[in-house]
């Protein structure tokens, strides 16, 4: 035994600058982690009687976001494409939150159709609705089209919350105070009772960049180190949660986000010209009355 203590003392007295070395870049490594996984939202405000809908809410950063609001006490409803994935993803909150008040709509962001559907269906079936986060997106993919014949990320994106932003608003309305709360967008609505929040939630790992690259590539080694420096879902998720609960924000509406604090827009967004026609472009191709 005294041998390989012996043997042992050495080889850390040979590689002592090795060890050190070794052990500052690993400590300045899950420092960097930790600082790049941004802030956390601190509130503990309950949820209890209120409801909640979510779009995109069966992976990543929704999922997270409906976990949290569930275990805060909200009816949560999961507005998903997949009602499979959606279905499996509702099961998982219930178990993790001890809520069984979840539950799954269909929503398909590229059908007008389906998002009147979907907004009716909670019109008539919810007796309020408190946050609406309209969080599901899509990102680099093929040149696809909507159902009505938009590009398809702009369709989903922009066009098909919209509506079912405006859809919702009334019934936002006489359940204010309310909040909206867009991921990675811009919308104002003040002077109503409903708050608006939007955000960036940072580059998280999530279904997202799925057409950005092959799955094989993202089994790459190389791309480990990039794929330590992201957040993960939770934590990306960090910001919505943020805008959706936090006491704070009660008086604020029309600002923008990033790690649970307001910062600058691309100036672009802050151009009220540039958002009036954007706006009155909207209400056209999806024919809001």
């Amino acid at each position: 035994m005294e041998h390989y203590v012996k043997i042992a003392r050495e080889l850390l007295k040979k590689h002592a600058v090795a060890i050190t070395v070794a052990v500052a870049a690993g400590a300045s490594l899950l420092a960097l982690r930790r600082w790049l996984a941004g802030r956390v939202c601190r509130s503990k405000a309950s949820l209890n009687g209120k409801t909640v809908l979510i779009t995109g809410a069966n992976t990543g950063l929704g999922k997270e976001t409906a976990l949290d609001l569930a275990q805060r006490g909200a009816r949560v409803i999961l507005a998903c494409r997949d009602l499979t994935k959606a279905s499996m993803a509702a099961d998982y909150i219930r178990r993790k939150s001890g809520n069984n008040n979840v539950v799954v709509m269909k929503l398909d962001l590229a059908s007008l159709k389906s998002v009147r559907e979907l907004a009716s269906q909670v019109i008539n079936s919810e007796e309020r609705l408190d946050i609406l986060i309209n969080n599901a997106g899509i990102m680099m993919c093929p040149k696809w089209k909507t159902e009505d014949g938009f590009e398809m990320q702009f369709g989903v994106n922009h066009l098909g919350h919209f509506l079912l932003t405006n859809l919702l608003l009334s019934m936002l309305k006489s359940s204010a105070p309310s909040r909206i709360v867009i991921v990675s967008s811009r919308a104002h609505e003040k002077g109503t009772g409903v708050n608006t929040y939007c955000l960036h939630p940072g580059v998280a790992s999530t279904e997202l960049g799925r057409h950005l690259f092959p799955t094989s590539l993202w089994k790459n080694l190389l791309l480990i180190p990039f794929l330590m420096m992201i957040k993960t879902p939770r934590e990306g998720a960090q910001t919505s949660i943020f805008c959706a609960v936090d006491e704070s924000l009660a008086t604020s509406s029309g600002l923008y986000y990033s790690d649970c604090a307001v910062t600058c827009p691309a100036p672009a967004a802050t151009d009220n010209g540039i958002a009036k026609r954007l706006w009155a472009l909207s209400a056209s191709l999806v024919e809001l009355e």
